[in-house]
């Protein structure tokens, strides 16, 4: 761990607390001249220091790490990157240099939230103002169309990306009831007759199959207490669907507490992130953390037969291993995405530094998008973005079928990233030379946000720079070429 110089942070922490550098000195077992050369930023934390904060005030160590300023930094330049140019035509003036972006991550991480949320709602704003102009076009054309608002499902992101898609009290009370509910000893296959006994049971709830039609895969009518799941599902969706169920029946309480958050915009959002959380349960309630995290190191994070070990799909593992952050217990920190052909992602989550952009798409240089032409086969790929961090990312197509025969289905490709120093713990490592820096694809966050001039595969303008042409220089404007 590098030196990590806090100073402010530390002295925000104990002006919080209404405490004094002598009282706060004497809880951690340090000396008063010692703390004050740590909120002078004369020494730096140490991991002793960190962890008596944890035990004496509650505090994540996480929220001094080396990680979590890392991420910060990655969302704040996305934000300086954004900003217009100033007024006088000067394209540095009034710019956010990568410098104070650094100090602001390490010293003063409340503005730095406070930025990165003001710049969200302004790029909401902007996504809605775009959204009227289009329904204008359509009016005049004598077409129809309804206004924009924003969706709750983007504030539902963010609550699981700000928690590093981990959930300690969720995780640890779904291995209680592993064992409790008598799922210790059993195959994954009699999960479900456990689940739905319990439910029976103690809750009154009968289960019934359906067939199944649009996209809902779990009914509860709490009228008449019956639950329904569709048919088609295989065991490993019943019981995760079932597993769901009994977290909003037996920990509605707690589930509710842990959405109550004041930076939601409405119950709408609440309510979404209650679900989320019920369905972080009732994975970490068939795949609890310890027994997944031993099979996940012994097997060297083969998806495949984690798969056939668990009876669980593709797509369940990927999105269980984002979430193996456990302090002392911790897995590789993996981030998951799920795209569908159009790009669109419908899933995103990032237990460690990589910060998924909003503004501009993805990249098409990325391996998750070579998928769609691989159907069913595990690709991988060595990246390298603009920072110059190198990550080793596997993907792979995940289909579903919906219906019965004409019945359309759902494609998407999944991809799973870490690191590359993670990389060696990895079966997908296999063969490849993680120390050759020409090994690695270069690629970006989007093009909008990637400052990669020379990309041939750029389709806009980094927003950082704006349009800059040469014209004797056709090079310069890769994005035209093809005129």
């Amino acid at each position: 761990m590098r030196k990590i110089f806090m100073g402010i942070r530390l002295r925000r922490l104990r002006e919080e607390r209404g405490l004094t550098q002598a009282a706060l000195a004497g809880l951690l077992g340090l000396s008063a001249s010692y703390l004050n050369q740590l909120e002078k930023n004369q020494r730096p934390l140490t991991r002793p220091v960190l962890l008596r904060l944890g035990e004496v005030l509650g505090v994540d160590a996480q929220s001094f790490s080396e990680e979590e300023e890392a991420r910060m930094i990655l969302a704040l330049q996305e934000v300086a990157a954004d900003l217009p140019a100033a007024a006088t035509g000067d394209r540095d003036e009034g710019r956010i240099s990568r410098t104070e972006i650094s100090e602001i991550a390490a010293n003063m991480p409340a503005v730095g939230r406070a930025m990165i949320q003001l710049h969200r709602r302004h790029r909401e704003a902007l996504e809605r103002l775009q959204a009227l102009a289009d329904i204008a076009g359509n009016e005049a054309d004598g077409r129809t169309g309804g206004l924009a608002t924003p969706q709750p499902y983007e504030e539902v992101r963010d609550f699981f990306f700000t928690h590093h898609n981990h959930f300690a009290e969720l995780d640890e009370q779904a291995e209680r009831c592993f064992q409790a509910w008598g799922l210790d000893g059993s195959p994954p296959a009699r999960y479900i007759d456990i689940l739905e006994r319990r439910l029976r049971e103690q809750h009154g709830v009968t289960v019934q199959a359906h067939a199944a039609q649009g996209g809902a895969k779990r009914v509860y009518d709490p009228a008449i207490r019956r639950l329904s799941l569709p048919t088609n599902l295989t065991d490993g969706q019943r019981s995760f669907q079932l597993g769901t169920q009994l977290a909003l029946l037996e920990m509605g309480e707690t589930l509710t507490r842990m959405a109550d958050t004041p930076r939601f915009t409405g119950d709408a959002v609440r309510q979404l992130v209650r679900t989320g959380l019920a369905n972080y349960f009732a994975a970490a309630l068939i795949l609890p953390y310890q027994r997944f995290l031993d099979a996940a190191e012994n097997l060297r994070y083969d998806i495949d037969l984690l798969s056939q070990h668990f009876g669980v799909s593709f797509e369940t593992i990927c999105h269980r291993l984002s979430t193996m952050q456990r302090p002392r217990a911790t897995g590789v920190p993996f981030f998951f995405i799920r795209v569908d052909r159009a790009g669109n992602v419908s899933k995103r989550q990032s237990a460690a530094r990589f910060h998924f952009s909003r503004v501009g798409g993805t990249c098409p240089l990325w391996n998750v998008y070579e998928a769609f032409a691989h159907p069913g086969r595990i690709l991988r790929q060595l990246a390298r973005m603009p920072d110059g961090r190198v990550y080793l990312w596997i993907a792979r197509t995940v289909s579903r079928q919906m219906g019965g025969y004409g019945e359309l289905g759902q494609v998407y490709a999944v991809a799973l990233g870490c690191d590359v120093e993670h990389a060696h713990r990895l079966v997908y490592a296999k063969g490849l030379d993680l120390h050759d820096p020409q090994a690695a694809t270069p690629i970006g966050m989007g093009c909008r946000v990637c400052e990669r001039n020379d990309c041939p595969q750029r389709a806009f303008p980094y927003i950082g720079q704006g349009l800059a042409v040469d014209e004797n220089v056709s090079s310069a404007i890769p994005y035209l070429r093809a005129w």
